[in-house]
């Protein structure tokens, strides 16, 4: 019995014993788990904005994305602002801010934070890896409490992914979005939503509210930061970003299909071989089963974004690659926009001209009686962008990029390009100010100047070969101030790299180009020349520079048009024939 009795205290003791290290051990991880909590929430704090425009008593938040500055919103929190606002941070700190870009059909703005070059930012994580259940917590200046500048925070957890909220009219879109429980009030309008590590996946925006007042019920919804990273070159254009569209409608039949309901026969989509009652099986790479799932999904593309569409016909799958078009035309967003804030706006703000002055110089227009004098250069208006101040930073940083690659002002004479295509003809292209003509065996085609060039698409199939290689020349050789209306647009997927390439959109009478930069080292990249709205444009992809002298030259371009099968020329040589009295040339020669 004594034995037992030992036995027993002996087991009880190592059972208290483990017990207790087990207790220990769990305390620990708690403690931890709770210290970690409270560090990664003042990391995020630390990024969070509280946005607020002059004079008015209302406001939002925001948060920072990059230490020079740049911070995202809603465009419903700036829409009052106009062009400047006030930011408050929790360093104590009220900055001013400019406007950078805007979403209205996504409702979301980017800012710049101005006054510092080391301002904190969040880190912005892979949305699509956020699932229900997750923790996350939600960050700013619900019914504007942090007047000392310290925004609240609310805990909660992911309560559902990929939600779809209708828009009002046209804008205001949520597609694809975070549904939190989280507490979401006025006044978080534009704040970061963070995981549980601190990192950003998404900017709250919209909230279910009780009927009877502005009372959260639980149901928050963020715009998922994946979708604005899709969109953060347009922004960063200084534009008025809209958002895409497949030129087509689709309804749920009788047995669950999603099928093209509506299409329209000038879109791409048409073109590329979809139809009337095709089922989609796949956009973008996701399973469609429903017609929400598809406006999740077209919802996070902005205009000019390339995506395969999987369709189904007779039991047969085919996939196209189709590049999407804009909800709106730039007019009718602006008008829409500019009827929302007739409504709301008390105290308008004078218009600024129209345009920027020839020479692309900061504007001195007045903007508001109260904006800084020391800012007042980074603000531009013009008709269809936020603020073409950073239109034109960004497309003379992509130039200036460009020309380290050599001065092709400096080439302002006939260009001589010879070289061989895939069918194994000899080709001799010569590019002028007003004609250009290219030579295929014993065929030959000659720009006439006096007429459209829209009209002149030669080569037979090329959809406007020579006409796009003539107005390549010339923006090389004039520069985009002299080109014509020449923009920065963002980025758009590169259909041969699979890489994303910065778009320089050159109007030149009816035809738009767009000319690809490598993001990486601002080399040109290709061309697509759009001879009308409704057409495919005529591609033009250069290959395998090389450098020659002070330029860097292409020794191979291919170039394709619609689903006609890609042509490549192989260039050996490129000669810049300078027209003189004496008659000699001064060339530049590619050999290989």
């Amino acid at each position: 019995m004594i034995r037992f009795a030992v036995v027993a205290f002996a087991t009880l003791t190592i059972f208290l014993t483990h017990s207790n290290c087990v207790v220990d051990e769990l305390a620990e991880a708690l403690a931890k788990a709770q210290s970690d909590r409270i560090a990664a929430i003042a990391r995020a704090s630390e990024t969070a904005v509280g946005v607020f425009g002059p004079g008015s008593l209302g406001g939002g938040s925001g948060v920072v994305i990059s230490p020079d500055g740049y911070a995202l919103t809603n465009y419903h929190v700036v829409q009052s602002c106009k062009a400047f606002m006030k930011c408050s941070m929790n360093d104590g700190e009220l900055y001013d801010a400019v406007i950078v870009g805007i979403d209205p059909v996504g409702d979301v703005a980017l800012i710049k934070l101005l006054g510092r070059d080391d301002f904190p930012s969040a880190v912005l994580a892979d949305s699509d890896q956020v699932n229900a259940g997750d923790y996350c917590f939600a960050v700013g200046n619900p019914f504007l409490l942090a007047t000392n500048f310290q925004p609240s925070v609310s805990w909660g957890i992911v309560s559902g992914v990929h939600r779809y909220q209708y828009p009002a009219g046209t804008i205001l879109e949520y597609a694809d979005c975070i549904q939190t429980d989280a507490a979401i009030n006025p006044g978080n309008s534009g704040g970061p939503l963070f995981n549980a590590k601190g990192e950003l996946i998404g900017i709250n925006g919209r909230g279910s509210f009780e009927k009877r007042g502005r009372v959260n019920v639980g149901v928050g919804y963020a715009i998922s930061i994946n979708q604005i990273k899709n969109f953060m070159p347009h922004l960063m254009s200084g534009r008025i970003v809209d958002h895409a569209t497949m030129g087509a409608t689709v309804s749920t039949d009788d047995r669950g299909a999603v099928r093209v309901s509506n299409i329209l026969e000038s879109s791409q989509a048409f073109r590329r071989g979809l139809d009337y009652d095709d089922e989609i099986v796949r956009f973008a790479g996701r399973e469609i089963q429903t017609v929400n799932q598809f406006k999740n999904v077209l919802g996070i593309f902005p205009k000019g974004w390339r995506i395969p569409i999987t369709f189904r016909r007779d039991n047969i799958e085919q996939e196209i690659v189709v590049r999407l078009t804009g909800v709106h035309a730039t007019e009718e967003l602006v008008e829409l926009m500019e009827g929302e804030a007739a409504e709301k706006e008390e105290t308008p703000i004078p218009d600024a001209p129209e345009n920027p002055s020839p020479d692309d110089s900061a504007a001195t227009e007045e903007i508001a009686d109260n904006f800084p004098e020391a800012h007042k250069h980074l603000f531009i208006k013009r008709t269809g962008f936020a603020n073409y101040y950073f239109n034109l930073a960004n497309r003379t940083r992509i130039w200036n990029g460009f020309q380290s690659h050599g001065d092709f002002t400096k080439q302002p004479f006939t260009w001589r390009l010879t070289g061989t295509n895939s069918k194994n003809q000899r080709v001799t292209i010569v590019l002028g100010d007003e004609k250009s003509g290219i030579q295929i065996d014993s065929e030959s085609f000659v720009i006439d100047p006096e007429a459209d060039l829209s009209a002149q698409l030669a080569p037979v199939g090329s959809g406007g070969l020579l006409v796009t290689l003539h107005l390549w020349r010339k923006m090389l050789t004039l520069g985009p101030k002299k080109f014509g209306d020449v923009y920065h647009f963002g980025n758009i997927p590169n259909r041969l790299s699979n890489t994303q390439s910065e778009v320089l959109v050159a109007t030149r009478g009816v035809i738009e180009n767009n000319f690809l930069f490598d993001p990486a080292d601002n080399r040109l990249d290709g061309i697509e020349m759009y001879p009308g709205t409704e057409t495919d444009p005529c591609e033009v992809f250069f290959d395998d520079y090389q450098v020659d002298g002070d330029l860097t030259v292409p020794s191979s371009i291919t170039y394709s048009h619609g689903l006609t099968a890609a042509q490549t020329i192989k260039i050996e040589q490129i000669e810049f024939l300078e027209n003189s009295d004496s008659g000699e040339s001064d060339s530049a020669t590619l050999n290989q």
